[in-house]
């Protein structure tokens, strides 16, 4: 008997071990499969971050180019005597000041630096265009009005690119943060002195007109 009762513990033991085991083995499965869950739902957040970003900064560059376009274009226009439709430079104008709006929240410093110094040169770039009609001298306002739209504007939008793909990872120039310092300073420097130069061209406007009366 006491041999029989001993095989019985034996077997029960056994059992019991076997299920504990099976269990061990249950629980570390359904914990490395949540584990291999969490790390594909954060993968698929770090990728829909990802595009988010690339389809934002895409929208940022293409609205700067087309409001650049749409001011050049505008100033061509004028030139050659042609009617303007204020309406195509104002509506490039909202839809670069709609995602420059959204973008300032997510942009890095290094980034929104860029935008921001673009954004105030396109300012410029649109009171350049608006100024035209009155200026005392407009061979003078056109040819400064060419100058800005196709050299410093101009570099100012590439510039943004090129930073964007930076900030994407698409381009990785090693000297590129020199390369961007020095650009944005050549940018706030041209845009300082056309604002000096249209508001003195104001001002001229002004006296003629105030003299005339």
């Amino acid at each position: 008997m006491a041999r029989f009762a001993g095989e019985v513990w034996t077997k029960s033991e056994g059992t019991l071990g076997g299920t504990l085991g099976g269990t061990v083995l249950s629980q570390r499965a359904n914990r490395e499969q949540n584990q291999r869950a969490d790390r594909e739902r954060e993968q698929e957040r770090h990728e829909q971050a990802i595009q988010t970003r690339r389809d934002l900064y895409a929208r940022l560059n293409t609205t700067a180019r087309a409001y650049r376009v749409a001011a050049r274009d505008a100033v061509e226009a004028a030139q050659r005597g042609e009617s303007i439709d204020p309406a195509l430079l104002d509506a490039a104008k909202e839809a670069w000041a709609d995602e420059y709006s959204q973008a300032q929240m997510t942009l890095a410093k290094d980034v929104l630096d860029v935008a921001s110094a673009l954004n105030r040169s396109l300012g410029v770039g649109y009171s350049v265009v608006k100024q035209l009609a009155g200026s005392p001298d407009p061979d003078s306002a056109y040819q400064r009005a060419q100058t800005w739209f196709s050299g410093a504007l101009s570099d100012g939008v590439y510039l943004l690119r090129v930073t964007l793909r930076h900030d994407l990872g698409v381009e990785t120039e090693p000297d590129f943060e020199q390369t961007r310092v020095r650009m944005l300073v050549t940018l706030d420097s041209a845009r300082d002195d056309l604002v000096h130069l249209l508001a003195a061209e104001r001002a001229q406007a002004s006296g003629t007109v105030g003299g005339g009366l």
